[in-house]
């Protein structure tokens, strides 16, 4: 959409270029860049050549509607005005490019390699190379070559399982075949810890013009109120969630234990006649694929319920496809967003709320259970667990039943 828009103004000024004069120039450029939306000043100037400084100029002249009036017979040649600072500089772009990315295309040894790229840094190291530039300019340059600001992007998975794709759909067969019998299919995973207390809280929320919810400065841990550790459990079948607000260690057994609340509280009404239950991990984490505590507690939870219990773990480095993610987490986080998480009631009420248009409906429940970490677990331990390993990746997929069967 973007290029589309950038050679239609390409082609507007190409025609128009041919008639207009330096003045009618730089009024269309700047009614062009006006009936823009945001970034219309900078999309202008990439199709068509103009200074950003010049179409700033024209919106000036067309906003005060006092532009001057042409004088008859005074009209510069083509190519006229002052040169451009590249003329008189010509390895000016070349340097600029250089210091933009000094790892790839000069210097590793650039003063500028460890430093933040700002228009003033860059305009400096120029400078104190013999080149006459100032950041404003730099900035105009940066734009012709076709840079602009942007983040970071987290889209490098590092090296992928050559089985990653089976196994995803392993899981979606599974799933269905889980939901097609009427069976319970969850995906659960630990949401991000969160500080308790008066603390920014992202996002943006409706008041008062002026009269901004006020949070402490610094983000440093309250001592008595801490983090809270959400786990969640979602009912993919029933669309609806459970979480269990932790207050403690993120460990196998908080995270067997916040099934077991969601089967007590909500499984059990909504799966009287359930005898298999289905659940969804990722591969790391306190419901890791290779915890021999998670195993032991997944034997603990079969029991409990009277399920046999199939575990299909996500391969490693793709959490970001675990169903909770994107159907429960992210509405949760939209729920509180700018809203300081003041105490662990606001935590619970905040995540328990959660709705939407889909039917989506989350309870919740605060644990202040305390759970012991560096638990070791022996051969002879994990050897009582009735674990039946699938014959596809048996180290991700595997089943228990319950001791007694």
């Amino acid at each position: 959409m973007a290029e589309r828009q950038l050679r239609a103004i390409r082609e507007k000024y190409r025609i128009l270029g041919r008639i207009l004069d330096e003045r009618g120039c730089r009024i269309w450029a700047a009614a062009e860049a006006s009936s823009l939306s945001r970034g219309g000043i900078s999309q202008v100037s990439r199709a068509t050549g103009i200074s950003r400084t010049t179409i700033h100029v024209g919106m000036g002249e067309v906003k005060a509607g006092q532009w001057p009036a042409a004088t008859p017979g005074r009209s510069r040649k083509q190519g006229g005005g002052r040169k451009p600072i590249t003329h008189h500089q010509p390895r000016l772009v070349q340097a600029l490019d250089e210091l933009v990315e000094p790892t790839t295309r000069g210097d590793p040894e650039s003063p500028l390699r460890w430093t933040c790229k700002s228009t003033r840094h860059l305009a400096a190291e120029l400078q104190r190379q013999g080149y006459h530039i100032g950041d404003r300019k730099v900035a105009d340059l940066l734009h012709q070559m076709r840079y602009s600001l942007q983040a970071n992007a987290k889209t490098l998975e590092g090296t992928q399982h050559p089985d990653r794709n089976a196994q995803f759909e392993y899981i979606n067969a599974q799933a269905r075949a889980f939901l097609r019998r009427g069976l319970p299919v969850l995906s659960v995973d630990t949401k991000k810890k969160e500080l308790v207390g008066n603390f920014k809280n992202a996002g943006r929320e409706w008041q008062p013009r002026g009269e901004p919810e006020e949070t402490r400065v610094h983000d440093f841990e309250d001592k008595e109120l801490g983090k809270v550790v959400p786990y969640g459990v979602y009912d993919v079948g029933k669309n609806s969630g459970w979480v269990s607000v932790g207050v403690d260690h993120d460990t196998s057994d908080f995270a067997v234990d916040s099934i077991l609340s969601w089967w007590k509280h909500m499984g059990r009404k909504s799966y009287p006649n359930a005898t298999e239950l289905l659940i969804m991990a990722d591969a790391g984490g306190s419901n890791g694929a290779r915890s021999r505590l998670w195993k032991i507690g997944v034997q603990r939870l079969a029991n409990s319920t009277g399920l046999g219990i199939t575990v299909s773990h996500f391969p490693p480095g793709t959490s970001k496809w675990n169903k909770i993610e994107h159907r429960m987490f992210s509405f949760i986080t939209q729920n509180w967003r700018g809203r300081p998480l003041v105490s662990y009631e606001t935590v619970v009420n905040l995540v328990g709320s959660t709705t939407t248009r889909s039917g989506l409906r989350v309870k919740a429940k605060l644990s202040r259970k305390k759970y012991a970490t560096g638990i070791k677990v022996s051969d002879s331990e994990l050897a009582k667990v009735n674990l039946k390993p699938a014959t596809f990746h048996g180290e991700w997929n595997y089943s228990i039943v319950p001791s007694h069967v």
